[in-house]
């Protein structure tokens, strides 16, 4: 079953370049196509695609708004923020509003695939380390509150929470609890509900606004 793409982008060269990618891909297709914020929530809408690839500035809705307004339903796409900029405070915002990640314009067709598949199994992409660089930096001067569920966690849960929080895969996780990797995916998925969390992106995210992870810590 292929992973539908509604792209959302306000270039057509952008737009055009995209959809080769993607559509080359026996199991990724373009959905459609929207210019702006208002259009890519009118399009997701109607086509319900699984992803929504979506720049950042675009005109008359940009997309940390349509974002934001996107990821209020509970049952909504996956978003994956595209950017020509590596550190932007509006990527951070839209990573906070609920995008499982982002993707930078420049990144080589191969990584770019492997990143759309990668969200569409239900992963988050942290990577490149970047992504911690420009988090820590936003998220460093933000002093929010550590969430009631924080108290639920068991020992062995909030100690996989501050791994994710460092950016660690389920199977650096398992090396370093010597456990098995579905052991790890289990007490991700409890930290997440707990937390009240979409994904690892928005627990990455939390970690260092409260303080859990401190910027600049290994």
């Amino acid at each position: 079953m292929s992973t539908s793409v509604l792209i959302a982008d306000d270039q057509d060269l952008v737009r055009a370049g995209l959809r080769m990618l993607i559509d080359a891909e026996d199991d990724l297709e373009v959905a459609g196509e929207a210019v702006d914020g208002e259009q890519a929530l009118l399009e997701a809408g109607r086509l319900e695609p699984d992803l929504v690839l979506m720049d950042i500035r675009m005109p008359n809705l940009d997309g940390l708004a349509a974002t934001r307004r996107l990821l209020e339903n509970g049952d909504s796409p996956r978003v994956l923020i595209l950017t020509t900029f590596d550190r932007n405070e509006y990527v951070y915002e839209a990573l906070r509003a609920g995008a499982s990640g982002f993707l930078l314009k420049d990144m080589p067709g191969p990584q770019l695939v492997a990143g759309l598949r990668a969200v569409a199994a239900g992963e988050a992409l942290l990577a490149p380390t970047v992504t911690r660089r420009m988090i820590e930096e936003f998220a460093g001067v933000r002093h929010a509150p550590v969430p009631p569920g924080y108290e639920e966690l068991t020992e062995r849960e909030r100690a996989t929470f501050l791994l994710v929080a460092r950016g660690m895969s389920n199977a650096e996780i398992a090396a370093e609890h010597v456990v098995s990797d579905a052991t790890v995916k289990t007490h991700v998925a409890r930290v997440l509900s707990k937390l009240g969390l979409r994904d690892r992106v928005q627990a990455v995210v939390l970690a260092y606004e409260t303080g859990l992870v401190r910027p600049g810590a290994d």
